[in-house]
């Protein structure tokens, strides 16, 4: 601690390139850290939303084609299956199109126990159950729209039907206890949405299956699909976390985007942060030989120029996540109806520091290398 005021000074040299330094490192972490809410957006959380004993049973041809009704008894009595339920997408927007969150028409008896990560409690699920027009919204879709129990709230633009506005009540939120669990539904009721759609009655738009035990899953897929094989519906069934993986797959690989973007990033700031160094020793090796010739060793040379670099990084570091942190609440309702997983993971964070206070220790290794071999005579004699 007692060198920190020598390590100031040193910073304060310069302060534009103080200022110019610092920014660099603050951008390049709130730029990785933008760059990790996508990725963890698409990708990150499937992990944990995807329930590892829970099945996807979806038409052969594709998610929007529908699947028969009458199916759900048959894929009861497929060995190893527990429970049985499904859903469909209902496709309408809260006042414009922006305004646009997924909702889905559910089975009333098993969707609950389904997901059991989805906390609503038993008097809204009652509430609920008694009106025809009740609908449950996830807590991130209600604290966005400012919806509260109470409120009815109009959805337009319905696929489904001639009617081009349906109302609904809100009589319940659902919570989880994750951040990356998905609050953002909208659940109606399976049998309103059927008796007023005007095509597809008797049709789900796929079904969700729990099987006893995960190892099963492989076998129960393929029995599902052989119960149906060579029908004018055949069906494709997966678990959740592949069906979820494959949604992600259609907007191309944005890992690999993220990390191509991310190496470019941090190799300009080394290169920047490098040279940076590399002037700001230049400037001082008459002072760096005085500190020599007084007595102070080449490790602490080497250990001083290290700091220096280290010092300048740990501020931008600071202003990066402080500018990230602050932004959060302004991109997620950017990007909120596009993604529906809009936050910063612990873990990510914790790697953007490590990975910008290492780039500026490989800036500062060679700067630092360099002063700690000078000699005091050659040093002196630089003009």
């Amino acid at each position: 601690m007692k060198y920190l005021p020598l390590l100031f000074k040193n910073i304060l040299r310069k302060k534009t390139r103080l200022i110019l330094t610092i920014g660099s490192f603050a951008i390049a972490l709130f730029l990785f850290g933008i760059l990790a809410i996508v990725n963890n957006s698409f990708n990150g959380a499937l992990n944990s939303m995807a329930g590892v004993d829970r099945l996807m049973v979806q038409n052969r041809v594709s998610i929007i084609q529908p699947v028969p009704q009458a199916y759900k008894e048959k894929i009861e009595q497929v060995p190893h299956v527990k429970l049985v339920t499904w859903a469909n997408w209902f496709g309408a927007v809260y006042q414009e199109e922006k305004n646009f969150f997924p909702q889905y028409a559910i089975d009333e008896a098993n969707y609950r126990q389904m997901y059991p990560e989805f906390k609503v409690t038993d008097a809204e699920w009652k509430a609920w159950q008694d009106d025809r027009e009740g609908v449950i919204i996830g807590e991130k879709t209600a604290k966005r729209y400012n919806f509260k129990v109470g409120d009815r709230v109009p959805l337009t633009g319905i696929l489904w039907s001639p009617e081009k506005s349906w109302s609904f009540n809100v009589v319940g939120i659902y919570h989880a206890d994750k951040p990356d669990e998905d609050t953002s539904q909208f659940w109606l009721h399976w049998k309103l949405f059927d008796e007023r759609r005007s095509f597809g009655k008797g049709t789900v738009g796929w079904y969700i299956v729990r099987v006893d035990s995960p190892d099963n899953a492989v076998q129960v897929s393929k029995d599902i699909d052989a119960l149906f094989a060579n029908s004018s519906t055949e069906t494709k069934t997966q678990t959740e976390k592949e069906m979820m993986a494959g949604w992600a797959k259609q907007t191309g690989n944005i890992g690999l985007m993220i990390t191509i973007i991310g190496s470019i990033v941090f190799f300009t700031l080394l290169l920047v942060i490098g040279n940076t160094m590399a002037m700001s020793i230049r400037e001082r090796f008459r002072e760096l030989a005085v500190l020599k010739a007084i007595g102070y060793t080449d490790t602490f040379v080497l250990m001083l120029v290290i700091c220096e670099a280290l010092l300048v990084a740990f501020i931008g570091v600071v202003i990066g996540l402080g500018l990230l942190f602050l932004t959060l609440p302004g991109i997620e309702k950017a990007l909120g109806s596009f993604l529906q997983f809009v936050f910063l993971p612990t873990e990510k964070a914790i790697e953007g520091v490590v990975i910008t206070l290492f780039i500026a220790f490989l800036a500062g290794i060679i700067p630092a290398v360099n002063a700690s071999r000078l000699r005091v005579v050659d040093a002196i004699r630089r003009v």
